[in-house]
């Protein structure tokens, strides 16, 4: 299973942008980005350089490689509607985000750990693919197994550093350990501060 295993924080630092919870403390201490010339004379800010840094926060907000990244974009463009707002729900219905968006995880990396290592059912069946994409209607649950696991056992304290807010298309029972998918994510419910124009005009290029 490939995955990007550079350093969250590093990456947070050359984005602009906490892309994990440990990541607000450390851009608070070092400003600006990673490496021996980061305090060097800027360079000029062009369209096509905007357009790149967005696509590559989004990209590693949800934890894709390039060529997931740029699958889902064809995908979102060929689909009915805008395609900016298209690629923002395919990545909010993927499974290891919604284990996140659900409050079971405290990052995205942490959420497709999990289902990496087979802890979650999806409809009764037992997964391990974090990309696999749910739909309105499907039931995610704990493997019993690994509800009796010390992660599990202890969710709460897990859901208590998880702030999360209430998603009009996913409900979650952390006593219960069940999570339902209701409906189709808003656009409003993606990501703050993403300019998703800007990733369809880097790839329309």
């Amino acid at each position: 299973m490939a995955r990007d295993t550079s350093p969250i924080v590093k990456q947070s630092r050359r984005e602009g942008y906490a892309l994990h919870p440990k990541a607000h403390k450390i851009m608070a201490k070092k400003a600006g980005i990673p490496g021996m010339h980061a305090n060097g004379r800027p360079g000029k800010t062009s369209l096509y350089l905007t357009q790149l840094r967005e696509k590559q926060k989004v990209r590693r907000t949800y934890g894709l490689l390039e060529k997931q990244f740029a699958r889902l974009m064809v995908e979102a463009t060929r689909r009915e509607g805008l395609a900016g707002e298209n690629l923002l729900q395919l990545l909010e219905l993927r499974l290891d985000n919604a284990v996140y968006r659900a409050g079971f995880a405290v990052s995205r990396r942490g959420a497709r750990q999990l289902v990496g290592h087979g802890h979650f059912l999806l409809n009764g069946r037992r997964v391990d693919i974090p990309s696999i994409r749910l739909k309105p209607g499907d039931e995610i649950t704990i493997r019993p197994k690994s509800a009796k696991s010390g992660y599990f056992s202890q969710i709460d304290d897990v859901v208590k550093n998880t702030f999360q807010l209430p998603l009009s298309w996913l409900k979650s029972d952390q006593k219960k350990l069940t999570i339902s998918v209701t409906g189709l994510p808003l656009r409003t419910e993606a990501e703050p501060d993403i300019n998703e124009q800007l990733i369809v005009e880097y790839y329309s290029r």
